[in-house]
């Protein structure tokens, strides 16, 4: 090798620093100490070179792990009408489990008996109703971590909650809502109602381009440690009139609309086993949305 004034590139592999550790017991480059190996972005120097000797650091392992991400499939799960407390504690525990990687991406299908949840801002002067009114009809109100403001879900209702682990699928959190949303509208679609997402107003909605557009899918997020949960609402059979108990989205004006009414079915009533069909189009949706494949566990 030939020492002049400029410098000499060379690759050096994580595992062979690791090898090397007594000799290289330094911080890698300048800055401030990190293990060493540790896999900085760009050109760094190594002690253990001579100084005018570049090492670029090389994970021989991320592009398998990438790769892997990529092709791990989605595993959509239905668990059918389930306590709104159960659903966000088993969240919870999948949301940690997915966090260290002992599990891969989930997707929990499901709907809810009536209940209103508040988001971690929400103001709760949207509920139209008195706490008594509430529990004479067993109504509970949950105040939870996600975003947005107070939304009901019950009966009739498909609620799905992605538990994905983002940056190893290369999602950055708004297009992962674009592909929430694509998802909502594309099951819409394959059930015959026309939908779209509205700028300003996350979720799904019909009629947006007419003077009374109206509400159809909710959507509302929290990312931890990297990984999404809580998720989506669309309104399949659900009896509309329970959105009276509440200003949907926060906003009074707001009119909610139904898979069953826009298709000119007012009299459907909420049933499981409409809101099931609508879950695997919307689970086929969603893993094409973000380009993964999906495994359904039954």
């Amino acid at each position: 090798m030939r020492w002049g004034s400029d410098p000499q590139v060379v690759t050096v592999s994580v595992r062979t620093l690791q090898v090397h550790h007594d000799l290289c017991s330094d911080p890698v480059g300048d800055g401030a100490p990190v293990p060493l190996g540790h896999p900085r972005e760009g050109l760094t120097r190594d002690p253990c070179y001579r100084a005018n000797v570049e090492a670029i650091l090389v994970d021989p392992d991320a592009d398998l792990r990438a790769r892997d991400a990529q092709v791990a499939p989605v595993q959509a799960t239905w668990l059918g009408r389930i306590d709104y407390r159960e659903a966000h504690a088993l969240q919870k525990r999948l949301l940690d489990e997915r966090a260290h990687g002992r599990i891969g991406d989930q997707l929990l299908l499901l709907e809810h008996p009536a209940v209103l949840t508040l988001g971690k801002h929400s103001d709760p002067a949207h509920i139209r109703v008195t706490a008594d009114e509430l529990a004479r009809r067993g109504i509970p109100v949950e105040r939870i971590e996600r975003g947005g403001e107070v939304t009901y879900h019950g009966p009739g209702q498909l609620v799905a909650y992605p538990i994905v682990r983002l940056h190893e699928r290369g999602l950055l959190v708004r297009p992962f809502v674009r592909a929430l949303e694509a998802a909502l509208v594309a099951t819409c679609r394959a059930l015959g109602v026309e939908a779209a997402r509205r700028d300003g107003h996350p979720g799904c909605w019909c009629g947006v381009d007419g003077s009374e557009p109206r509400k159809i899918g909710a959507l509302g997020l929290r990312i931890e440690r990297g990984v999404s949960y809580h998720g989506i609402a669309l309104n399949i059979s659900v009896d509309l009139d329970d959105f009276a108990l509440i200003d949907a989205c926060g906003m009074p004006d707001v009119r909610s609309t139904s898979i069953a009414h826009e298709l000119r079915r007012p009299s459907d009533r909420p049933t499981t086993g409409s809101v099931e069909r609508a879950a695997w189009i919307f689970a086929d949706a969603f893993a094409s949305a973000i380009d993964a494949p999906l495994a359904i566990v039954r």
